[in-house]
């Protein structure tokens, strides 16, 4: 399982005009069953994504279609980790 951390390298305004595409990718990811949650950083400097997708060079290929990937508006820190403990309603990330 990875947490995908997205620092924009770019002004919101650049951002913004990929926003569509980059919302259509996470959908289509989701889709396929890669993705378990995302959302925006507050403040707005980029964004993480929750991967259940076990092997690096796999994630490393799937950002690589990111919008925002293609069009150098952000950096990707990918970690790394196994739940180890969780509530009841996320338990199944234990599995």
């Amino acid at each position: 399982m990875f947490i995908i951390n997205l620092t924009y390298k770019t002004g919101l305004d650049k951002v913004d005009q990929f926003l569509n595409e980059h919302i259509e990718f996470l959908d289509e990811q989701y889709a396929l069953g890669h993705f378990l949650a995302s959302g925006r950083k507050i403040p707005r400097t980029g964004g993480i994504i929750v991967s259940n997708v076990e092997d690096k060079t796999e994630l490393e290929k799937i950002i690589g279609k990111d919008p925002f990937k293609i069009n150098d508006l952000a950096n990707y820190e990918l970690i790394e980790f196994i739940p180890s403990k969780a509530c009841d309603k996320l338990r199944f990330l234990l599995e």
